[in-house]
């Protein structure tokens, strides 16, 4: 059952996507060569106890930690450990946060350091996407025109799109009606209305869209070993629009990046 949301819902669940996204903002500070996705971890916890939530993440289904943080070849669901990160590497960080009883849950894919031209393209595509995606989010519109959209840019590069993982709904629960696949056939799926509220995630790999499951029960990794990209944003319908309740915008401000991406989906101004 999908579960509208009020004006007020909304509000409160931007201020949930918000803090997820200062917590990202200020974990960007601190990747770099050298440092454990571990201790990213335990920044991010204590940042998102310190604004009054609690991490959504830390002991949902059983899972370990407050971040999921997926390098290089996995594409979500990561654990973090004492693996120091490489020069050259990428790293999904997926960060959730429960306030005034309402879930964010937002992701970005990092750079550690200088990084193949080959995968800052599969970055940029990817995120590219997730925008792409974002503006088919209009009442009247269907679940599966977001999939559509963001299949068609995501294959015309020759990436491959994970089908068995997905966006989703979002509010008192973490994962609610509906799911949001990154792939379909337009004008499929439910039908988008005012008061719907998704989190938009595509999942993309630089080779085969395959995936598989590592004996742990979480960490997700690609089939042929290639680098794979995670990004995502918590995106309400108001007055039949995309309304964009997260921001990469304190990512960009943490390292010195310009963006105009955000343009136009948000009605409410952001303060740095």
């Amino acid at each position: 059952m999908i579960i509208i949301k009020t004006r007020e819902e909304i509000e409160l669940m931007r201020e949930s996507a918000l803090l997820v996204s200062k917590t990202l903002g200020m974990i960007a500070k601190e990747i770099k060569p050298g440092v454990t996705t571990l201790y990213l971890d335990k920044l991010a916890e204590t940042f998102i106890r310190d604004h009054g939530a609690e991490p959504a993440f830390l002991g949902m289904y059983g899972f370990p930690n407050s971040l999921c943080m997926s390098p290089n070849t996995q594409v979500v669901h990561g654990i973090p450990n004492d693996i120091p990160l490489q020069e050259g590497d990428i790293i999904s960080v997926d960060c959730g946060a429960l306030k005034n009883g309402f879930y964010g849950d937002h992701a970005y894919t990092f750079e550690v350091g200088e990084v193949t031209l080959e995968t800052k393209k599969l970055l940029q595509v990817t995120k590219e996407s997730l925008y792409i995606g974002i503006r088919e989010t209009r009442a009247g519109n269907r679940v599966e025109d977001i999939g559509n959209a963001i299949q068609n840019y995501c294959e015309s590069h020759g990436y491959g799109v994970v089908r068995e993982l997905c966006g989703h709904g979002l509010g008192r629960k973490m994962h609610e009606d509906p799911e949001v696949p990154n792939y379909g056939k337009r004008g499929r799926g439910k039908k988008l209305a005012n008061g719907m509220v998704l989190a938009i995630e595509p999942m993309i790999n630089m080779g085969t869209r395959n995936i598989k499951q590592h004996k742990d029960g979480w960490t997700i990794t690609t089939a042929d070993g290639k680098p794979s990209a995670h990004f995502e944003h918590d995106v309400a319908i108001v007055d039949g629009k995309p309304e964009l309740l997260s921001t990469f915008a304190y990512i960009y401000d943490a390292l010195g990046i310009s963006s105009n991406e955000e343009d136009g989906l948000r009605s409410v101004p952001l303060v740095l």
